[in-house]
């Protein structure tokens, strides 16, 4: 029997919240999905924290993915961006968490490490090597999506290290990820 799981993958943005899913089959990645939520087109902040929180359900409900890895906001100077993002990625969170679905939050930098190898790397740089990775056809308009899924491969790259991240479901998948720190 093979060892699946789905990994979704969230970039969140109060503008455009990009996803990404990905299957990984014994070890694996294969690409499931990529698209993107416009909130533009809503001036109501609390109207788009309610779409972000009834898609991310929806993508849930869809694709039932066994873990959620999502961009953790970079520090900015513009505080009232970063309150609206810091709010727009806790409600994709806590959609998530409504699930019992574990969350892993990943810093850029390390996103973008993982995925080409440079924390410093542009955005249509991480864009052409998931292209590479995962054999896209062509990449979006907006490169929003490309980030949700370089989270989700992030996600699998670093699946069973614990270096940094911050992960939300508890004690027993530490103990998991962890057995030989685990005395007995």
């Amino acid at each position: 029997m093979a060892n699946e799981r789905i990994i979704l993958g969230i970039d969140p943005g109060t503008t455009i919240m990009g996803f990404g899913i990905i299957r990984v089959i014994n070890k694996k990645m294969e690409f499931v999905q990529l698209n993107e939520l416009q909130l533009s087109k809503y001036d109501n902040h609390y109207q788009k924290l309610k779409i972000i929180f009834e898609r991310t359900i929806e993508l849930i409900d869809t694709h039932n993915p066994d873990e959620i890895a999502i961009e953790a906001p970079f520090f900015g100077k513009n505080v009232q961006s970063m309150l609206k993002l810091g709010r727009a990625q806790g409600v994709a969170m806590a959609a998530g968490l409504s699930r019992d679905i574990p969350i892993t939050e990943y810093e850029p930098k390390k996103i973008k490490m993982a995925v080409t190898g440079n924390g410093n790397a542009s955005k249509e740089q991480v864009a052409k090597m998931l292209q590479q990775l995962l054999g896209l056809k062509e990449l979006p308009k907006n490169l929003d999506s490309t980030d949700g899924l370089a989270a989700a491969v992030c996600h699998f790259f670093n699946s069973g290290k614990v270096i940094g991240e911050k992960s939300y479901s508890g004690w027993d998948a530490f103990v998991k990820n962890n057995e030989s720190r685990v005395k007995k």
